[in-house]
């Protein structure tokens, strides 16, 4: 008689799906964060990590906890400064470890405030982040870019006429926030209050989030740890196409805030403009944001559309959007189109663009219309392209 076990096992199509990715994925991995003078890079690395590292060296755990104060709630990158920490010991960190931080090649502020950062890392490849300042508040949020290029090639995109060239490190993902903060003079963290500028992430940078979930993951951790750098999850917000095997861990596990680059509301057409909807179709996208765990009245869905002229502005689509997000919590932010140079769209006129959000503010949905902002140094939304690339 055979045995009970012998029959064959088969994982869930989820899993198999998040395995396809992660093997794809691979083929861009980011660089070691080892020096070529061997020494390792502290930022990026869990607590964890850290506590591995100190004890090769034979170092008490509890050495990671002021590390992990003076790296990402001071935003120190100097163990002599370290007052807490004997002399010899800041020396022996020294010799072995490093607190890096990405090299900002370019510093470029638009005539509204905005300000957008080329950051190059330790193997010269270069992507762009922006501080984006609230004109309503004393403060702001900073984009970060989770890929150096992008694999969806989205019509409508700048950032998609780049082809991926890797995925960023979590040391990466989290150094953009951090080299942002030291050029805003922003540390220490405060405790309790609200940070006086860079209050606020978003993952909508350069890339798709979702195709470098463990790094983005393991960052988002790291910038939400309480003791260091504090960034509520409700603070956070991540963008995506529609990774949706993704989505659903990114619910559970981190549980900030989702925005969808939604832009169409008929296959056909999100076919053309995010050619990923060819993989996950509009019926499975809206299905995975509805069991999309952290959505609730005090913290909604966002979805992202861009405004296309004569393409997706009529009213038919404004109607057709309510429908397919009934009963979801959400709002809908009407992006004008950003040109960019050789872009084959035009951006809708703002009475399309009024007559649009009316249709869906009438169904009870808030849906606002962005103001551009950074279009005179091409840091809007969706024209994010690496000065080297463009420049190639």
């Amino acid at each position: 008689m055979p045995s009970s076990f012998s029959h064959s096992f088969s994982l869930p199509d989820s899993f198999k799906e998040e395995n396809r990715i992660r093997a794809k994925t691979a083929l861009f991995a980011p660089p070691t964060a080892i020096l070529p003078d061997g020494r390792q890079d502290l930022i990026g690395l869990t607590r964890e990590e850290i506590t591995q590292h100190l004890s090769s060296i034979g170092e008490k755990p509890f050495r990671t906890k002021q590390l992990w104060h003076w790296i990402y709630h001071q935003g120190v990158t100097d163990f002599t400064k370290m007052n807490n920490i004997s002399r010899p010991l800041q020396q022996k960190l020294s010799e072995r470890f490093v607190i890096g931080r990405p090299e900002i090649s370019v510093t470029q502020t638009s005539r509204d405030g905005t300000r957008k950062f080329l950051f190059r890392f330790r193997d010269r490849q270069e992507a762009e982040s922006v501080y984006i300042p609230d004109k309503r508040e004393d403060r702001g949020a900073v984009c970060i870019s989770s890929q150096i290029g992008c694999t969806l090639s989205c019509t409508f995109c700048h950032t998609g006429t780049q082809k991926l060239v890797r995925n960023l490190s979590a040391a990466e993902i989290v150094g953009q926030f951090m080299a942002a903060r030291d050029s805003y003079a922003e540390w220490p963290s405060p405790k309790g209050e609200t940070p006086r500028l860079l209050s606020t992430i978003v993952l909508m940078g350069m890339g798709e989030p979702l195709y470098n979930y463990d790094n983005v993951a393991k960052a988002m951790h790291i910038v939400m740890d309480g003791e260091g750098i504090g960034i509520s999850r409700r603070r956070i917000t991540l963008s995506t196409s529609g990774v949706i095997p993704f989505m659903d861990r990114c619910g559970r596990e981190l549980g900030v805030n989702l925005a969808i680059s939604l832009h169409a509301v008929r296959n056909d057409l999100r076919d053309e403009l995010v050619p990923l909807n060819k993989k996950y179709p509009i019926e499975e996208l809206i299905a995975a944001c509805r069991r999309y765990p952290a959505a609730s009245n005090s913290r909604r869905i966002t979805f992202e559309y861009i405004m296309l002229h004569q393409i997706n502005d009529s009213d038919a689509d404004a109607r057709e959007l309510v429908r397919l997000i009934s009963s979801i919590p959400a709002k809908v932010n009407l992006i004008p189109f950003n040109p960019w140079p050789k872009s084959l769209y035009k951006p809708s006129t703002r009475e399309r663009q009024n007559r649009f959000a009316e249709i869906i503010m009438a169904a009870g949905f808030a849906s606002p219309i962005r103001t551009p902002r950074g279009r005179d140094i091409l840091a809007a939304c969706g024209q994010l392209k690496t000065a080297s690339e463009r420049t190639r």
